[in-house]
Order: structure tokens, then C-alpha cells, then sequence
């Protein structure tokens, strides 16, 4: 495989997006008591990185049926780099406190479509 920032220009090059951003992926580490305990901060972290423009996506996964809780969470971020990336995920109370482990990678965005809905006088949004 190419070095990441040579596939990028390539992909840039031949007309896709290649945006760029960072996935967290969450795993439990501790007792599910430790990690409820510490969810009020985890989620006051999460809020303060959306306001900061950090935070793109965040919420936790199910397992491989798509019936059950698994505990493993995927939060998204934009970053200016890497090591911003890890100082952002190694601040948030679940990994700083140990409750959880994380594997960050860069993600390039390169197809799709997000579409979002307004609704100006009702005070609504919908992302679809």
C-alpha cells in the first residue's frame, strides 16, 4: 500500500473528495459500573469538543447481529493532526480515567452524501 498522504493526492487528483478525519474506536476496559460512573463527564467532554467544532459523530455500536449492546463506542473527530487527534481522544474521561481503551486511525472521506434538513420556525434539524 502507498504512504497515506500519497494516496490522498491521488485520490484528490482523480476528483474525490479526501477529506480527511479521525475515528476513534472505543473499547470497555474496566467494570460496566466504572464506566457508568464516569459517563456524566464523558458525555460533558463530548458537548464541550461539539462546541469547540471538535467532535463530528459520536455513539456507541452494536454487536455483529445489530440486536445487542457490544459497549464499543466510535467517535469522530476533526483534527489539525494526528498528535492534536490523541491529545483530544486522551482527554476524554473515559480514557483518561482508564474506563475505556481506544485505536485512533486517520479517515478519508472520499464518496457519499449527508443530507440535512432545517426547520427554521419549528427550531429543527434532521440529518438523514
Amino acid at each position: 500500500m502507498p504512504p497515506w498522504d500519497a494516496y490522498k493526492a491521488e485520490a484528490a487528483a482523480r476528483g474525490s473528495l479526501a477529506f480527511e478525519l479521525y475515528v476513534v474506536i472505543s473499547t470497555p476496559a474496566a467494570a460496566p459500573e466504572v464506566m457508568k460512573e464516569t459517563l456524566p463527564a464523558h458525555l460533558a467532554y463530548q458537548a464541550e469538543m461539539e462546541a469547540a467544532g471538535s467532535l463530528v459523530f459520536a455513539g456507541p455500536m452494536s454487536d455483529v447481529t445489530g440486536q445487542d449492546m457490544q459497549g464499543m463506542g466510535l467517535i469522530v473527530y476533526r483534527a489539525a493532526s494526528f498528535e492534536t487527534a490523541r491529545a483530544i481522544t486522551d482527554a476524554d474521561p473515559m480514557h483518561a480515567k482508564g474506563a475505556r481503551t481506544y485505536e485512533l486511525r486517520k479517515w478519508m472521506i472520499n464518496e457519499g452524501s449527508l443530507t440535512v434538513s432545517v426547520g427554521l420556525s419549528a427550531q429543527t434539524a434532521r440529518l438523514s
